[in-house]
């Protein structure tokens, strides 16, 4: 068994860069819907830390910064692991997501055959990580996939609310996603319709244009974030732990049926609106599409995506590793 956090020998610097490598890895998975920063936590080794780590994040460790014992309580949340890992995620974030911004704007229709492919194969890799497939799980996959097609047909997502409550809402789910293996944040804020205004604000603060506004936007971002991961954590080792391919199963379906949200070939159903986070687009179905260049362009970028994907998960062994986290934050070998 290997402990929550190493306690007994400060991490050389060398380990420090290391770190940020890993967390520069993470955070530009974490920008790419269908890329999921835990499964490249998973590939690199360091899921299990990550997750022991931050659901550390609890009462007792206040109580420890409270009563002033600051080294048990940076030992408590492996702070020579968080800090440099944490750097790591933001330079990742900041470096792919502005061009992903550009990307979706001015080549919309190529940029979601790229998510639809490495989203398309994330669903094989999460069926994967089911041990059984039993009645069960084919259950739980199917009321996945009907909640998602739902979920992405309501028009409250079309033309999603500016409020700052929503946005704070967006940042505790995604983030809540981004630490499960084989989904992504990313994905999530495209569903929820602020993908793009988010990584917009990520090209702003590049080029030090911020408003106002996209400041009390970014701070409510992060505090829904917070929020989201500090309590979700524990709700998650205690699901990899108890019911792991249950799990994997919802997740599954979930992204088979969203899906249709991400469907390449799109028209724009508000040309009139200029800017684009109000534009509304709407699903070409199979027939109406034309069978020219771009088309085989289209489908060259989903299937690229996807083998993409599916090279990254050969990287590692994710799936033996999802089983191996217990209850109790420790990872059996």
């Amino acid at each position: 068994m290997i402990e929550d956090a190493p306690q007994k020998n400060r991490i050389p610097s060398t380990a420090d860069l290391a770190q940020i490598g890993r967390g520069v890895l993470m955070g530009g998975a974490d920008v790419i819907p269908g890329v999921s920063g835990g499964t490249v936590a998973l590939i690199l080794g360091i899921y299990e830390r990550l997750i022991v780590a931050i659901s550390h994040l609890d009462p007792t460790f206040v109580s420890l910064v409270a009563q002033r014992k600051i080294s048990d309580a940076s030992k408590r949340i492996d702070l020579r692991f968080i800090v440099p890992l944490g750097v790591g995620i933001l330079v990742g974030v900041a470096a792919l997501g502005s061009v992903m911004h550009t990307l979706l704007e001015d080549y919309r229709q190529y940029t979601m055959a790229a998510f639809f492919g490495m989203i398309g194969a994330s669903c094989y890799l999460i069926a994967k990580l089911v041990e059984r497939w039993r009645s069960q799980e084919i259950g739980l996959l199917i009321a996945g996939v009907a909640f998602a097609v739902w979920l992405v047909n309501q028009p409250a997502f079309a033309d999603p609310p500016d409020a700052l409550w929503y946005i704070f809402l967006c940042g505790a789910v995604a983030i809540c996603a981004m630490i499960l293996p084989g989904i992504s944040g990313a994905f999530i804020l495209l569903i929820l319709g602020k993908y793009h205004e988010i990584t917009g604000i990520i090209k702003e603060v590049l080029k030090l244009k911020l408003t106002l506004d996209s400041i009390a936007l970014v701070i409510t971002f992060v505090c829904g974030c917070l929020v989201g991961l500090i309590s979700f954590a524990k709700f998650l080792r205690w699901l990899l732990a108890n019911h792991a391919s249950q799990t994997m199963a919802v997740l599954c379906g979930f992204m088979i049926g969203s899906l249709c949200k991400i469907w390449p070939f799109q028209i724009d159903t508000t040309p009139e609106v200029e800017e684009f986070k109000h534009k509304v687009f709407k699903m070409i179905s199979l027939s109406e599409i034309s069978i020219d260049g771009s088309f085989a362009i289209t489908i060259g970028v989903a299937i690229a995506a996807a083998i993409a994907v599916l090279l990254l998960d050969r990287l590692g062994t994710p799936a033996a590793n999802l089983h191996d986290v217990t209850a109790e934050g420790e990872v059996s070998r």
